[in-house]
């Protein structure tokens, strides 16, 4: 009888080619299996995860689950694959759980935050962290948009096309603040569930209200269309950071 372990992941997305695992490509998941792999002398361990982070993106506490063939000590076993794995990918807690747990299925919600400098000298610390805009944004505009985004709405226009059908479109804003801190400015939003490139596509949409470009309001008119057009950019994946998910 197998084990069931939920893990939390913190990762630097920048030397990665996402999370999921892709052939010849370095991926998050594919050093975590393989690891675990190599530990417990199995010929393959599938960790499941909250969802696919892409490539540059970065996270905080990702969420993953893995069966193992025999109990471990969770502690012992999780200083054993710091140990061992590159420091730009940290387990930050590893416990037993039950064997319906689910990391993707079980989950009610995320959060993601996404960072924006806007200065025109990024802090060489920042730098990897960070979209650079060097134009002056509108922080009250960019705020007002985000509040009309809140809400269930089919949010086809902000999602970017994965080349696979997907039959739902319609997801739950629950909140999605922007904050200023100096130079920083930190949008954060939280739904029931975000699809491919839907975040990027919304902060690059803030970004440009933010610029001028478009009015708040322009929101109605992108979200009715129902489609992706050229008025929604997306913003580049390293001021990405998955930051939180809910169950």
């Amino acid at each position: 009888m197998s084990t069931r372990y939920k893990i939390k992941v913190s990762y630097d997305g920048t030397n990665y080619s996402g999370w999921q695992v892709q052939p010849k490509l370095k991926t998050v998941q594919g050093d975590i299996e393989r690891l675990l792999a190599e530990m417990t002398e199995q010929k393959h361990v599938r960790v499941e995860s909250s969802g696919r982070t892409d490539t540059g993106v970065h996270a905080r506490a990702q969420v993953a689950h893995f069966d193992l063939p025999k109990e471990v000590d969770a502690k012992y076993f999780q200083r054993g694959l710091n140990a061992q794995l590159d420091r730009d990918i940290r387990i930050t807690t590893m416990e037993k759980v039950s064997k319906d747990f689910h990391a993707r299925f079980s989950a009610v919600g995320k959060e993601y935050r996404y960072f924006i400098y806007n200065g025109l000298i990024v802090p060489p610390t920042k730098r990897l962290y960070r979209l650079q805009e060097g134009r002056p944004l509108d922080i009250e505009k960019m705020r007002i948009a985000a509040d009309l985004l809140v809400g269930e709405h089919d949010f086809a226009p902000f999602a970017a096309n994965r080349r696979v059908p997907i039959k739902d479109t319609v997801r739950t804003i629950h909140s999605f603040y922007v904050r200023k801190h100096g130079a920083d400015i930190t949008l954060e939003v939280q739904g029931n569930g975000f699809l491919y490139k839907m975040v990027r596509g919304l902060a690059g949409f803030l970004v440009h209200v933010g610029m001028g470009r478009m009015e708040p309001e322009a929101v109605h008119d992108i979200l009715a269309h129902g489609k992706r057009t050229a008025k929604v950019q997306t913003a580049q994946p390293h001021g990405l950071f998955l930051w939180k998910v809910f169950y």
